[in-house]
């Protein structure tokens, strides 16, 4: 049975489908790590030589890797991670403890974390300590078997270092760099951040402690490589159970990359972003448009998910307004082109909605002025409008002074979209004078 099975490799379309939907999901949102990091291998070099240093020699050292959001800081750790672990003697003896400044916002649950990572709450117990450093140094001791040479040693790994900046005292990154420095314990410090004047973000006995090695990602990715990027992502290997099937997807993903449509929306892609996060972002929209009637991405996918992504999400917002919030919304263009951009208030909305009004007299937009009150205050939570200043209890509500978060074209882009828009507000939006 399985003899037949080989020879017969053909497999149906939906089942065809389904595995490359599969497989390419894993590989767009589970970020698989490459074999071999692209264009940073200097840097993946010099990382792994630093960590093996600590893992199996027992040299403490600490470094930064610096480098906007999506320059593969990450990535770049996790390959120099998963190639040190490969070696058996660094698998067994190196315990690591990751921890993210978003996450753990001061040093107490900074600490309680370590005690958790490195399973050490049974041995901490009840136990008072009489500062921070006296509970680290207690905690590095409890990893030690014996003598330092068969200390186990410990990689931390700081994501959003310059959010531990912030901390009280700096006390953490203290006692971590001076760890390092002081050779008391093997142990590795690596701090991944944004920020190209973290230095200047620490204290001045932290930054004497601290090795000041850094290393720089920044992205050097040509169009033609962002190009290539997209068409590997999206191809198959030769491992596909259907082999007639993968050569057409990936002849298909060939076409798809060569056509001009497509080249300009990447390229819109790439001048706003080098993210391959953001790239990742726009094939799954892609993806999601496969089906059996239509077994390949065409360049009207890239186009619709490329709409999607660069969609307007404060003025998609305005879709979903009551038409007296969309009136107010008006009123407070109006009054932003007659005072150029000066603040308004509840009050002068109203009066420039009541002008409105009296105009068309219709009454069918007549509205209570707590309901008109309660329109505002949506607007406010929904931020298409802020206060100036912190609100303070003197000033009543409809005085208190406002700025409108959207710009002319949102406003009227949204109206010529907005569901069956009354013509009137249409052409009072549209009017020079309210």
């Amino acid at each position: 049975m399985s003899k037949r099975k080989m020879k017969d490799p053909h497999l149906p379309v939906g089942e065809c489908i389904t595995q490359v939907q599969e497989i390419l999901r894993e590989r767009l949102c589970h970020q698989q790590l490459p074999d071999r990091p692209e264009g940073v291998e200097a840097q993946h070099k010099h990382l792994l030589e630093l960590l093996k240093r600590t893992a199996v020699h027992g040299e403490s050292n600490s470094v930064l890797i610096v480098g906007p959001r999506g320059a593969g800081k990450t990535m770049l750790l996790k390959c120099v991670l998963r190639d040190l672990l490969e070696e058996k003697e660094v698998q067994k003896n190196l315990l690591q403890v990751h921890l993210n400044g978003l996450l753990q916002t001061d040093d107490r649950i900074a600490l309680k974390e370590i005690t958790r990572q490195l399973h050490l709450e049974n041995v901490v117990g009840d136990k008072v300590f009489g500062s921070f450093a006296e509970n680290m140094a207690f905690l590095l001791e409890a990893l030690k078997k014996g003598d330092r040479s068969s200390s186990s040693p410990v990689l931390f790994v700081l994501d959003e270092f310059d959010l531990f900046a912030h901390h009280k005292n700096q006390t953490l990154l203290y006692n971590l760099f001076d760890v390092s420095q002081s050779a008391q314990a093997p142990i590795a410090v690596v701090g991944l951040t944004c920020r190209l004047d973290v230095l200047e973000l620490l204290e001045k006995r932290v930054k004497s402690r601290f090795s000041h090695r850094q290393i720089h990602l920044l992205s050097s990715l040509t169009f033609p490589q962002y190009l290539e990027r997209v068409r590997i992502q999206l191809s198959l290997l030769h491992n596909f159970p259907d082999d007639s099937f993968a050569q057409d997807w990936n002849t298909s993903v060939k076409t798809l990359v060569k056509d001009k449509s497509v080249e300009d929306v990447l390229q819109r892609h790439f001048n706003s972003s080098k993210d391959f996060r953001s790239m990742h972002m726009l094939l799954m929209l892609c993806l999601c448009r496969v089906s059996v009637s239509k077994p390949a991405i065409k360049p009207a996918d890239l186009l619709e998910a490329s709409r999607l992504c660069f969609a307007d999400t404060k003025a998609n917002m305005l879709h979903g307004l009551s038409i007296l919030e969309l009136c107010l919304v008006i009123a407070m263009k109006h009054l932003n082109d007659v005072y150029e951009g000066e603040p308004f208030n509840l009050q002068m909305v109203h009066n420039e909605f009541k002008k409105f009004l009296q105009r068309k007299s219709n009454s069918m937009y007549n509205f209570d002025p707590p309901v008109i009150m309660k329109a505002f205050e949506h607007l406010q939570q929904l931020e298409l409008i802020r206060p100036v200043d912190v609100p303070s209890a003197k000033t009543q509500r409809e005085y208190q002074l406002m700025r409108l978060m959207l710009d002319h074209s949102q406003i009227m882009e949204a109206l010529q979209k907005y569901p069956q828009c009354p013509t009137d507000i249409k052409q009072w939006a549209m009017s020079a004078f309210s």
